[in-house]
Order: C-alpha cells, then structure tokens, then sequence
C-alpha cells in the first residue's frame, strides 16, 4: 500500500525519502480524449506528479444540481495510467484564472468566512465532490498524495475558524493523506492563509531563495515547496501577450530544485478556458484597478503548450529535471492538424429572431435584474423600457454596465457602452421612445477582495437625472444553440448568428481565426468552444480534434459587432505580440 507522509522536515514515499516533482494541468481545461498524452507529456518533461483544481462552479451550475462529477475521478485514474502521483486542490476558492475563482455565481453576496450559511454551501459542495474519488483515489494507497485545504486565502482573509473547518471536513470525509495550504511568500499572506499542523506551502514566480526564507521564517519546520511556480503568465483582452523567456524560466526552476524543495510547475500545461470560464482581474492586483477580462486561450507560455506541443521552454524543463530523475520516458509526437483553408458562412439569423428559440420567458421588472437575479451564469440580456413624454431630449446614462452593452433607441444602435468607460448615447427625446439595452457578460473577478460580483445592468438607465422604471427583460444562455434554422445566405448585420460548415475527412486539431469580425461566440458542433475578440491580443481559437467528425462539421458563431466575410483554419496560433 504506497503511504505518502511528512517526516522529520522531509517528504516520504513507502518510507523513502521523495521530491515531488509536479505540473499543473487542469482536467476541465482539457478535452477528455487528450488527458493521456497531455498527461505523457508531463512524464516526459521529467514530472511523477499532476496538479488539478477543482471549479465548484463547473460542477453545481445551481444550487443542489450537481453535474460531471466522475471527470475528477476518470482524470485521476488517467494520471495513474501514466505513472502520476497527483495533487487534488478542490477549493471551494480556486483563482485559476476561472471565472470568480470557480465559487458559482448564485453565490454572490456570501464571503468565504465560517459564515455558517457559506459554511453549508461549501459542505454540500464536498460532500458530493469528495465522495467519488475519496475512496478510490485520496486515501491512502491511491495515486493522491496531497491535497489542498484552501488556495491562497491569505490573499483574501483571515477567518483561521474557517481554513479550521474546511481542514477538519476534508479529514471527515476520509481524507487521509497530507492537508497543505498555499500563498504568496509574504508574511500578511503567511499569517492570514495558515493553520497549524497543516503544511504551508508557497506560490511565487522568481527569486526562490527570498520565498523560502519568508516561508521558513513562519514554518522552520516544514518541507520546502513551491505549490505554484508561475513560469508563464496569462492574458487579458486589449493587453499585450504576455511570454517569459524559457532561460530564465529554466534557470529559476534549477534554483527551486537547488534549495532542495519540491515544485509543482504552474502550468505545465494550461490548455483552454472553455466557453464562458474565463475569469477577469484587476490592473496591479488592486481593488480598484482596472478590470481585465482574460481570454479564451490559457496557453500560460507553458512549456507545453495548448495544442500539447513541447516548447523550448519543455526542453529546458526537461534538461533541468533529469537530474533530478531517473528514466526519462520519450516524448509522444504531437497530434496532427488540418490543412488551412477558407470557409464562408452559408446561413445566418438574426439575434432578435434567435432570441424567440433560444431565450428564457419574458420577465417584467420595476428596475433591470441582475444576471444572478435572473438565474443566469453568463450570457445576453435584453432590457427593454420607455422614455415617457413629452419632454426635453436628454442624454441616457447607464449607471454601471457590467460588462458591455448595445444601446438601441426605435430599434436604432445609438451606441456600444463598455464596463469602466465613459461613453453615453446621444440625447433621446420623449414621448415613448423605446430604449432597448443587450448587455453581455464576461468574465467575473477571480482574484482579491472583489469576488463575486454581479453582471447586467447594475444601478439602471437615468434620463438626465431621472431613473427609467419599467424593464421587459429576456435573459439568452449561450451553452445551447442547437435549435436555430440558419436561412440561407450570409446578408444578416449584427448582431446575428453565422452558420459555416466544414468537410473534414479525419478529425485533426486546428487554429480557427475570423479575420475582419468584431466580437463574439464560436460553437463547434453545438459546443460552445470560447470568446473572439478583434482587440486582441489573441487571433485564433484552439480547436481539439475531438470536437470535430469525420464528414460535415457545423461551426455557429454569434457576431455581435461587424460582420467579416469568411473564417479561416490556420496551423500556427496567433497569441498575439
């Protein structure tokens, strides 16, 4: 029975002494027919460990429907396939780069304290997670040999009560090897993230020796670990794209390695952010700083990047922990791809007519609801009210948009309002104008004192000084668009959804890009695959081979503010510069 445990200021397996030698890779960031050789990808890099979050907000989209729960299990079983111990981190915070750090939105409101309401959410959410994989896998004797209590919490509190009831949980409900924490390497994140008699660990990105001296200053007894060494970065929409240069990735890693400590690569592989999932963070890491949505790509700089291709980076991982290892498994060879062509949308229907299939009842509100009231994670809403008359024309302002609207007066775009800005319609006269609003979502604060927060039309429309009262709002889901009858032709302006088809005589991966569109949603085969944005920095969309049939393939896109006129699949991605 392997027995994974901390003794005498070390790391042991079966009793030997052992260096954890991990890599992020998230299972819901990756397709489930591509965990094997992402997996693999790992062992060749030198790794005997995987790392995986887990998002609360995947897994119980509302309160007490709980869903894919055996993925965590399946990804687990994957790991000890490919010879991986594995680390499990399953909130109910995340970070991630997840939209609102994976705690769902109907959560809104409640703070991540031993509030007793939260606390009962928070139980509910174990109990059902754990469960599937306790047995099998996190006792003793299977491939788990750590598991997470809460992530980075010292970046947000300092309820010790809670971090308490969360470590005690885990050990209820049959957890039973090592509990650990992880912060930054500060001492407010220290004192406000840790517990006693559960392993500290530290995140950090450069200068190891400074982070674990702040870490053996409050934990002189622990084993030295690197719970997330940050070796690439992420992007924001409108930002640049961010790289880090593979030397000096290499170079850090030998010196965390040095110290005699143990790393988990964040990330080793990061994949996509599926759909909606993307998260958002503020400009400097400050309360009031801008809010940057991140984009569909979480590529990370990884040394193995989103499609599973080795990356100079890899091979430099890969030199530097062969000396730390034995047996260098040889690299798999990466999946193919298509052939680039060009694709030309052969139907289109309007968003206003999509909305008869696709949107939820109408509902009749004094004030606009926000998504959260509305039941809705992420989305369009329509809002849609009067300016009474007769009267002066006056601007329109919206109070606070979260996070993007297009304002139409008598059916006519007046103007495209985004979060932070300071753009307003022109005046609008009365006598019962019409003023319709369609606000987008994206993504939610995952990091800091701001989660949580709410998306729509927060603090409603003025006219002048005036609020405006009297809301029919429709709220659109983008998970399912499988019911629209797509009419011939490509003459639709947006907003509107495009239907493309494609031959493919045997799936492959591809890069997806649409030259000269605005902004929008890509569905392959009724799965909605991410974000596209012509402000970049990035310009293609990863499409995972198992997305794709051998014959005729639908890809549906949502375009919300200039049409192009043809998509394109590409070989390389384009990240940005």
């Amino acid at each position: 029975m392997r027995v994974f445990s901390i003794d005498d200021g070390s790391f042991r397996l079966d009793g030997a002494e052992f260096r954890v030698l991990s890599g992020a890779l998230h299972y819901f960031r990756v397709h489930p027919e591509q965990w094997g050789h992402r997996l693999a990808m790992l062992r060749a890099m030198g790794l005997n460990t995987v790392e995986t979050y887990v998002p609360w907000n995947l897994h119980e989209p509302s309160p007490g429907e709980f869903r894919r729960l055996e993925e965590l299990g399946a990804f687990l079983d994957a790991a000890a396939a490919e010879g991986l111990l594995a680390i499990v981190r399953p909130g109910p915070y995340i970070c991630a780069e997840w939209d609102n750090g994976g705690l769902p939105a109907w959560l809104t409101g409640r703070p991540r304290t031993s509030d007793p309401e939260y606390l009962a959410h928070v139980d509910r959410y174990l109990d059902q997670v754990l469960p599937p994989v306790t047995e099998r896998q996190i006792t003793r004797g299977g491939n788990v040999i750590m598991v997470q209590v809460e992530n980075e919490y010292g970046s947000y509190g300092t309820d010790h009560a809670y971090l308490r009831h969360l470590a005690d949980g885990l050990v209820a409900r049959g957890v039973e090897v090592p509990l650990f924490t992880s912060d930054g390497a500060a001492d407010h994140y220290l004192t406000g993230g840790t517990i006693p008699g559960v392993l500290a660990t530290v995140n950090f990105g450069s200068e190891p020796e400074q982070a674990f001296a702040a870490l053996r200053a409050h934990r002189p007894d622990d084993p030295l670990f690197c719970m997330e060494f940050w070796c690439g970065w992420f992007d924001h929409w409108g930002q640049q794209h961010v790289t880090r240069d593979p030397r000096d990735a290499a170079d850090t890693l030998e010196r965390i390695l040095a110290a005699g400590a143990s790393v988990n690569i964040y990330m080793a592989h990061g994949g996509s952010n599926p759909g909606t999932r993307a998260g958002a963070n503020r400009a400097g890491d400050q309360p009031d700083g801008a809010w940057r949505p991140t984009v569909t790509s979480y590529d990370y700089d990884a040394p193995i990047d989103e499609r599973g291709a080795p990356t100079e980076k890899f091979w430099l991982f890969r030199e530097v922990l062969s000396r730390y290892t034995e047996d260098l498994p040889d690299v798999p060879e990466t999946p193919p791809l298509l052939p680039p062509a060009t694709l030309h949308p052969a139907g289109t229907v309007p968003l206003r007519q999509a909305m008869d299939v696709l949107a939820r009842p109408e509902v009749v509100s004094p004030v606009p609801p926000t998504f959260e009231e509305l039941g809705l994670e992420h989305g369009l809403v329509l809002y849609r009210t009067t300016v009474p008359g007769p009267r002066e024309p006056h601007p329109l302002t919206l109070r606070e948009v979260r996070d993007r609207a297009h304002v139409y007066v008598d059916g006519r775009l007046a103007a495209v309002v985004e979060r932070d800005a300071d753009d307003r319609p022109q005046p609008v006269a009365g006598g019962f104008a019409t003023v319709e609003v369609l606000v987008e979502s994206m993504g939610r604060t995952n990091y800091g004192p701001l989660l949580g927060e709410r998306k729509g039309l927060l603090g409603g429309v003025l006219h002048r000084l005036q609020y405006l009262h009297g809301y029919a709002v429709r709220a659109l889901p983008l998970e399912d668009v499988s019911g629209l009858t797509f009419e011939p032709g490509t003459a639709g302006e947006p907003p509107a959804f495009f239907l493309t088809t494609l031959e493919v005589a045997e799936p492959a991966d591809t890069f997806l890009a649409l030259p000269g569109w605005g902004k929008g949603y890509v569905w392959i085969n009724g799965v909605l695959l991410g974000r596209y944005w012509d402000r970049g920095p990035q310009r293609t969309l990863y499409v995972p081979a198992p997305l794709l049939r051998a014959g005729t393939n639908e890809i549906v896109h949502l375009e919300l503010d200039r049409a192009g006129s043809a998509l394109e699949l590409r070989e390389t991605p384009d990240l940005g510069t």
